[in-house]
């Protein structure tokens, strides 16, 4: 193989590093070195050179070829020779958020190198489900950088945070030729900070990435909606008894109540914060709809309704918009509902839920909704999440 133009490291090759942000940068002109723990699949990349990505739309699956790629096990100094080469000018990652403090080290030393070898500057994208979260590497990695390598750093890296979404269910690799190959949905976004990064050899242009100086405005429309709409839909789906994001969804119980709370709820919140079109703000909403009843995805409830407590977070999907509508005045009826039915989530292996409703046995709902929301006890909103939460109960646990 010739010498590439340009060369990403990308950190985890796991089915989204492989079926969403591989792909766009090789499409994008990279040749792309996954970079993983898991020596099984890092020794496949380097022997195919290749792998198919299957496109699970409704209405006409299709396959897509990436090649241009290789591999190197995290653990070794295979990586840092790799931050040493000047054709690399990218680096992004998609571990999931607790392991960005485990990677910071290696690229810490990773830069090291690069500095002694003049490689030039880089970029460092985080691609993670989770908001600033390339400020969150950002920070790991300087607490693993020696102090003589912080000052070029900090002048020649560029750590953008972006906003990232696609669904990329679990895949049954026996739909396809290769353990490799991964499904994902026909959409995708991707929206970059631009201020953050720094000038390259030659200009970051990536492919079906939108670079904005707004970033903020695109992380809270899909992390309060996208990404409340999907918990809602698993935590009310689950239990109603369905497996199934899309079964959960056609729902109509279910749909109307998660419609209700992106449109008139969050979403007229963000429409005020962020002067989005409603119209416009109206069409998405009706897309991560019709996104969520695929059924070629057959993304299970309990994959999205795991680790409540994380999802519970403040100002993440559920307590940020249900926060923000009410800033505004704005009701918060189906936001409730939505934040009871994760307090009723006890999927038996799932440490978190299990540790939830421990907590919700010795405690009681009351203090336990207040700890975790912050919503003041006896408060309005947390009257009206305990009522949610106790009609729920009623309706769905009374025979437990």
């Amino acid at each position: 193989m010739s010498t590439p133009q340009h060369k990403a490291i990308h950190f985890g090759a796991g089915n989204i590093g492989r079926g969403f942000i591989g792909p766009l940068l090789v499409d994008s002109g990279y040749h792309v070195v996954f970079t993983d723990v898991n020596k099984e699949v890092i020794q496949q990349l380097n022997d195919q050179d290749s792998y198919d990505v299957l496109i699970l739309d409704e209405d006409e699956e299709h396959h897509n070829s990436v090649s241009n790629v290789s591999g190197v096990v995290s653990t070794s100094d295979d990586v840092i020779h790799e931050f040493a080469d000047s054709t690399v000018d990218l680096v992004t990652t998609a571990v999931g958020p607790t392991i960005l403090e485990k990677i910071a080290a290696t690229i810490a030393k990773g830069l090291h190198a690069r500095r002694e070898a003049k490689g030039g500057p880089l970029n460092i994208i985080a691609c993670e489900n989770m908001v600033n979260q390339t400020s969150l590497l950002r920070d790991h990695v300087f607490s693993n950088l020696p102090e003589e390598d912080k000052a070029w750093v900090e002048e020649n890296v560029g750590f953008a945070n972006c906003s990232v979404d696609r669904i990329v269910p679990p895949f049954d690799p026996s739909q396809s030729g290769s353990s490799l190959d991964v499904g994902v949905e026909g959409f995708y976004e991707w929206v970059v900070d631009k201020d953050a990064l720094r000038r390259t050899r030659a200009p970051v242009n990536l492919k079906g990435v939108k670079l904005t100086t707004e970033l903020q405005a695109y992380i809270e429309r899909k992390l309060f909606t996208l990404n409340c709409g999907h918990a809602m839909t698993a935590y009310l789906g689950y239990l109603k008894g369905l497996d199934t994001i899309d079964v959960a969804i056609r729902d109509s119980e279910v749909h109307d109540t998660v419609r209700a709370a992106l449109w008139n709820e969050a979403g007229a919140a963000l429409v005020r914060r962020h002067k989005f079109d409603e119209e416009e703000y109206r069409q998405y909403v009706d897309k991560i709809l019709e996104r969520f009843a695929n059924p070629c995805l057959k993304d299970e409830v309990v994959r999205v309704g795991r680790e409540p407590l994380r999802k519970l977070s403040k100002g993440d999907r559920l307590l940020g918009p249900a926060s923000m509508a009410l800033e505004y005045g704005l009701p918060t009826d189906n936001l409730s509902k939505g934040i009871a039915a994760a307090f009723l989530y006890d999927a038996l292996d799932d440490r978190q839920a299990a540790e939830l409703q421990k907590r919700i046995e010795s405690e009681g709902i009351g203090k336990v909704v207040a700890d975790v929301t912050g919503f003041e006890e006896g408060g309005e909103e947390h009257k009206r999440i305990l009522e949610a939460y106790e009609d729920l109960r009623r309706k769905y646990r009374s025979s437990k």
